[in-house]
């Protein structure tokens, strides 16, 4: 293809605070996560959020949006997968400096079929029992405290009829923090909220009995994880965290599942 490509024309600045286009309420018909991304990738595209900028926080976007937390840190997830976004521990979310220059990004529009389900899963085993095993050597007893801690949060939202997303995702990082390694923590960080996939996919379409066994199965498996950790056993962290993975995937391959529209 020749020619060049027409530059892009930049709309007026604005520091996304309420009542600009970014925070006006969402249209409900629409899945939301995917339209928060939209806006915000927009804003972003057309230069009316520039490079560095501070994206709103996470409670001003649940506020004008209409949308939970969850969503608001999905759609983040998403952004930061793109390579549009960064985000710093305590600081919030910014505008990339060069979003076009990403060396690697997972597209989140590609995430709702199983087969890219079973591809985050093949590619978290083989990072996070890792993560597992030297958690159980370098993690101190206030992060073992966290991590069971943890797999009790996730015990009750699933007896109390929750899906747990944020609870199992939490679990998870948790293990990450008491590597002491950055890049664990930033790995999750990175991958957010996909990491979860019964959020991504229709898995239980009303079958409480079904997804109950499904999360109790996990349940298990996360106890099983905290007793080696604390059992300070790396190979046994290990075999625990790869079990459960390898489980997930088995879980989802079970399943009859389509995507989320």
């Amino acid at each position: 293809m020749t020619g060049q490509a027409k530059p892009r024309t930049k709309r007026k600045t604005t520091n996304g605070a309420a009542g600009t286009p970014l925070l006006r309420p969402l249209n409900p018909v629409r899945r939301r996560t995917e339209e928060v991304v939209e806006r915000i990738a927009a804003q972003i595209i057309e230069g009316r959020l520039p490079a560095g900028a501070r994206l709103p926080t996470e409670q001003a976007m649940m506020a004008a949006m209409g949308v939970s937390r969850t969503v608001v840190r999905e759609a983040i997830a998403a952004l930061r997968a793109r390579g549009l976004v960064t985000t710093r521990q305590g600081a919030g979310a910014f505008v990339n400096s060069e979003p076009d220059q990403q060396p690697y990004a997972i597209d989140p529009d590609g995430l709702g079929s199983l087969g890219s389900v079973i591809e985050i899963l093949e590619l978290r085993t083989a990072v996070e029992m890792e993560a597992a095993a030297i958690a159980s050597e370098r993690a101190t007893a206030a992060q073992i405290r966290a991590i069971a801690k943890a797999a009790a949060t996730f015990s009750r939202a699933i007896a109390n009829g929750d899906r747990a997303v944020k609870e199992d995702f939490d679990f998870h990082f948790a293990i990450a923090v008491a590597t002491q390694n950055a890049r664990f923590v930033g790995f999750l960080e990175f991958l957010g909220g996909l990491i979860i996939p019964r959020q991504s996919i229709r898995t239980f379409d009303g079958k409480v009995e079904l997804q109950k066994r499904y999360l109790e199965s996990i349940e298990k498996e996360h106890q099983v994880i905290v007793n080696a950790i604390s059992a300070r056993s790396p190979r046994k962290a290990r075999d625990a965290m790869r079990r459960h993975l390898l489980n997930g995937k088995e879980r989802y391959k079970q399943l009859s599942v389509d995507p989320v529209q």
